[in-house]
């Protein structure tokens, strides 16, 4: 059992150990500080490219997503330095995630080069799940990809999505996923993950330096702002190619996929225009609740990795975040002459059956006997999870309040 969560910016004792243990290190000496500088951070992925490195950087992109991805690590790497106020763990968090995301970025582009076929892949019309983080997305997600018609992504694919042979990546997911549960003991309650599990494609647009998991994890304002006022779509076409490369590569690009990422309401225009033939569901909760989860969330995220987060803060941001996906998502469904089907959040608790029937109705899906013992055998998987406990901790922190 984790420790009791006793206050939104708590930080587990595994994370207190290794952060005292990296200052140390790297004031005595004993280990060099990860380097967070965009070019140092190019020429370590780099390497094993050698010559190619400039060819396999544009694999399967035009020149505007080469620099749209350049002037974003530049920017993300100053806003961090300037602001995030990151600690040693989180410096070389932040080192992790970033080296990372550029040592995929030329992964793909040099797979896309061998393979130009993969960006060709005919994909079946997904079903997006749009709206807020803690508005039962997860719930209806879930629901929807036990669905044996329908696909999904896994946590495996989402975080490592470079095709790998031998079902590697989902073993290096297991062991990333228990480190992680041992640094952030909380983590699985409030997300709870498995390595073969149903799980957003977040990664896929991180995977494009797309502001949202990293104002998550940090306080990087100035970022967050000139991200929310570029045109993302240099982001949502890099995704679109993760999407067809992953469906082409586990071969199930003629099913559905079900998809979900909280961002998508920020640029749903962008994403329709691109997977125009999609079906939406929307999911929809009493603004108060989700931004009280939102806030335990971030705040969870954010006090692994930096010593100064500022509550008042993280709530002025995701106040912030809730209205301007809203007036998004409002503009997009204006132009949307799709399927749309509406969820809420009590509808859900009170008989989830009867919404996914009405959802299967308004998407013009049929909803099979198959479909439904699945849905079920999901539901009651999920009776004992880890996420009963974020519910808890809420009510405790309000009680405290």
């Amino acid at each position: 059992m984790p420790p009791v969560r006793d206050h939104l910016l708590a930080r587990g004792p595994l994370a207190e150990r290794a952060n005292n243990f990296l200052g140390r290190a790297w004031q005595r000496g004993w280990l060099p500080p990860p380097e967070l500088d965009a070019e140092a951070l190019w020429a370590f992925a780099a390497k094993p490219y050698g010559a190619r490195a400039e060819r396999v950087e544009h694999g399967g992109r035009s020149d505007e997503d080469v620099a749209d991805f350049r002037e974003r690590l530049a920017r993300i790497i100053a806003a961090v330095d300037a602001e995030a106020d990151l600690n040693p763990l989180g410096r070389a968090m932040a080192w992790g995630q970033l080296s990372r995301v550029v040592k995929n970025r030329l992964a793909f582009g040099a797979l896309w080069l061998e393979r130009p076929e993969l960006l060709e892949t005919p994909l079946a019309p997904p079903i997006i799940i749009i709206g807020h983080m803690r508005s039962g997305t997860t719930r209806i997600h879930t629901l929807l990809a036990a669905d044996p018609a329908h696909s999904h992504t896994r946590y495996c694919d989402a975080y490592h999505p470079v095709p790998s042979r031998f079902g590697l990546n989902r073993a290096i997911s297991a062991v990333e996923l228990a480190m992680l549960g041992l640094l952030n003991p909380w983590m699985q309650s409030i997300h709870p993950m498995t390595a073969g599990g149903v799980e957003e494609e977040l990664a896929w647009l991180s995977a494009a330096l797309h502001h949202s998991i990293y104002e998550s994890q940090w306080h990087i304002p100035s970022f967050s702002a000139w991200s929310e006022a570029c045109d993302p779509a240099p982001i949502y076409r890099e995704f679109v190619r993760i999407f067809k490369t992953d469906a082409a590569h586990r071969g199930i690009a003629a099913k559905p996929r079900v998809m979900k990422v909280p961002a998508f309401a920020e640029d749903l225009d962008t994403l329709l225009a691109l997977l125009p033939d999609a079906r939406l569901v929307l999911a929809q909760r009493e603004h108060e609740a989700v931004l009280k989860s939102a806030i335990s969330l971030a705040a969870n995220q954010m006090a692994v990795q930096s010593d100064s987060c500022d509550l008042g803060a993280i709530e002025a941001r995701w106040r912030h975040k809730i209205a301007l996906r809203e007036e998004h998502i409002a503009a997009a469904l204006a132009e949307w002459e799709g399927p749309v089907a509406r969820l809420d959040f009590e509808e859900l608790n009170a008989d989830w059956e009867a919404a996914m029937r009405r959802c299967y109705a308004a998407l013009g899906l049929a909803l099979t006997a198959a479909a439904l013992a699945a849905m079920r055998r999901a539901m009651a998987a999920s009776q004992g999870g880890h996420h009963h406990a974020h519910a808890e901790q809420l009510a405790r922190f309000a009680g405290a309040g």
